[in-house]
């Protein structure tokens, strides 16, 4: 960090990735004091994520973290990474469990609200899902319902102390970039939403140098998901694909029909009123969509679309889904 001068960086100095490496593991010992890091932040916000930087930084996060070993090596982690201030409501969550409903393991990472009124912890904590640090504990329930949630301060404790100054910031910044990059877990697959093409573009160039099976997932009325509302473009380890909301759904869906409800509880109603088949079209559909996209590139496009989306309906429709749930809250 002596080498770095954060007056450089906020001038536009751009970082090699071992600098933004030990940059980050600066930050995370806490040798950078919080107003720096607020200072730090807003450049970067500014000055935009660029490969090196998130490269570096999602090194560092990954090496700081507590390790995790669930014993299952076909996982499936489906993560965004929020800050698209879209105030859409928590539709990986519920793909999630859609997912476990279809027969696949999910180890899905998350974490509290930063930048947006009810993140993926917060609305499993009010379905009743325990949020658990222990491994055996992930296990039981990856055992029992095919899926486990990975809450992120528990497994990233250096980055507790960057959430306070994240929410006072009130803007996205590069740490929303890494949520879907730093699961602890060993996963096979990973569906990423990010909030813009650019994004989109260097998430692409990183997962694909790193060898992984990915999906990377933008619509580009700034979604980070399938969102229907809009076509949808999909850059994976198989191919590069843009998708009209008509090949999936029935019609193209209104920003307001998928907007997340006000709290945290009636954010966990409305999944369990998906799950239970008594939501919106609109909003079930937005979920069968995002399940089928996943599905897709994880099986490499061996069948087409249509077949992912009557996989992911039927997992609904059968009970299995919620069924996923419901084990998830008996663990």
């Amino acid at each position: 960090m002596r080498d770095i001068s954060i007056k450089d960086i906020v001038a536009g100095r751009t970082l090699t990735k071992a600098e933004s490496r030990a940059l980050m593991l600066a930050i995370i010992s806490g040798d950078v004091v919080p107003a720096k890091v607020a200072a730090l932040l807003t450049a970067f916000a500014i000055r935009g994520i660029y490969v090196e930087l998130l490269d570096g930084f999602t090194e560092a996060a990954c090496e700081m973290a507590v390790p995790l070993d669930l014993g299952f090596e076909d996982l499936i982690d489906v993560c965004g990474t929020g800050g698209d201030g879209k105030s859409s409501f928590n539709i990986s969550t519920c793909t999630a469990f859609v997912l476990a409903g279809a027969g696949y393991n999910v180890a899905k990472h998350g974490n509290v609200a930063v930048s947006s009124s009810c993140g993926s912890s917060d609305v499993l904590q009010a379905l009743g899902v325990k949020l658990s640090p222990d491994p055996d504990h992930l296990r039981r329930s990856l055992e029992r319902g095919r899926v486990c949630f990975i809450h992120a301060p528990f497994f990233h404790p250096g980055l507790k102390r960057i959430a306070p100054i994240r929410q006072e910031l009130g803007f996205r910044t590069v740490f929303n970039a890494l949520g879907p990059l730093t699961n602890p877990a060993s996963v096979a697959f990973r569906l990423s939403g990010v909030y813009n093409l650019e994004l989109q573009r260097i998430y692409g160039y990183l997962l694909q140098r790193r060898g992984e099976r990915f999906a990377v997932v933008h619509t580009i009325d700034g979604y980070d998901e399938v969102s229907l509302t809009a076509p949808a473009r999909v850059v994976a380890d198989s191919g590069t694909w843009e998708l009209l909301p008509e090949q999936i759904s029935s019609r193209q869906l209104l920003v307001s029909e998928i907007v997340a409800p006000a709290t945290p509880v009636a954010s966990a109603r409305l999944i369990e009123a998906i799950l239970c088949q008594e939501a919106s079209d609109a909003q079930t559909s937005v979920v069968i969509a995002n399940v089928a996209v996943a599905l897709w590139c994880y099986e490499r496009a061996t069948k087409d679309l249509a077949h992912y989306l009557e996989v992911a309906g039927e997992s609904i429709r059968s009970g299995k889904a919620y069924e996923a749930l419901k084990r998830c809250r008996e663990v």
